[in-house]
């Protein structure tokens, strides 16, 4: 299969599958570059996937249904341009004769969903929009820390080898977050290097690894002792930040929080 990341908006990432002549969009928060995308590879839209209900994810999915008559799956629980196949998670879905796995990952939104298939003989993919970054996670929008906690673990639990499709060309600053909770990371200050490259060349940071992600990404580090000591430190020089760091959801909550301020 063709697995296109197409940049859209500021630093969006509509993903675009392919088999042959048929291919489905990811995210698609803009219409005109996806149609612009398919005439020029001369690609039929057939479906679009929507992680969650954010404008940067859905502002395209009208007019590329319209369009094309792409059918559309998306969160049950928040609202999808219609019509659209609504999903809970727990649910296979087809797409390019591949089973999609549907799996429901709140934090970020209330009803994100991730999508999570292995085309035949190739790597498998995750396509995760705001919940998992590469180095990073997505703010705490609508869910609990808690409830990111659970859905990064259920992601991290895939192969190693998935390809982990983010929503938002965000690596270079996040990885810039991970050295300074982490300053003797190798895997980290080689992905700086090898993403910097990247970037000078107009090339995306994505798609990732799962197990590059687990070396390098803090918010699936957070039972690691390194990644408790910075964050500890931190809450110590913070007036009213809590220490009570007993489990990786209180880690990832203060984690979280420094994120949000870090410049």
């Amino acid at each position: 299969m063709d697995l296109i990341a197409l940049p859209v908006l500021d630093d969006n990432y509509v993903w675009l599958l392919a088999d042959g002549d048929r291919a489905w969009a990811v995210d698609p928060g803009a219409a005109v570059p996806v149609l612009e995308a398919l005439h020029a590879l001369g690609w039929k839209l057939a479906g679009i996937l929507v992680t969650h209900h954010h404008a940067d994810h859905v502002g395209g999915v009208a007019q590329l249904h319209a369009a094309t008559g792409a059918i559309v799956y998306g969160p049950a629980q928040e609202t999808i341009p219609e019509p659209y196949q609504p999903l809970l998670g727990g649910e296979t879905v087809q797409v390019l004769d591949v089973p999609w796995r549907v799996m429901a990952v709140p934090g970020h939104t209330a009803g994100h969903l991730a999508y999570y298939g292995q085309p035949p003989h190739e790597a498998p993919i995750l396509f995760c929009g705001d919940t998992l970054f590469s180095a990073g996670c997505g703010r705490l929008f609508e869910g609990t820390a808690a409830q990111m906690q659970a859905s990064l673990d259920a992601l991290a639990a895939l192969p190693g080898a998935t390809r982990v499709c983010c929503a938002h060309e965000y690596t270079q600053s996040n990885l810039r977050f991970a050295r300074a909770l982490e300053p003797d990371n190798a895997a980290i200050a080689q992905h700086i290097a090898w993403c910097d490259a990247q970037r000078a060349q107009g090339l995306p940071t994505l798609p990732s690894t799962l197990a590059l992600e687990r070396r390098i990404n803090p918010f699936l580090r957070t039972r690691e002792p390194a990644v408790i000591a910075a964050v500890r430190a931190h809450c110590n020089t913070q007036a009213g930040a809590s220490t009570n760091l007993s489990n990786a959801t209180a880690v990832l909550a203060a984690l979280r929080e420094w994120k949000n301020t870090y410049a």
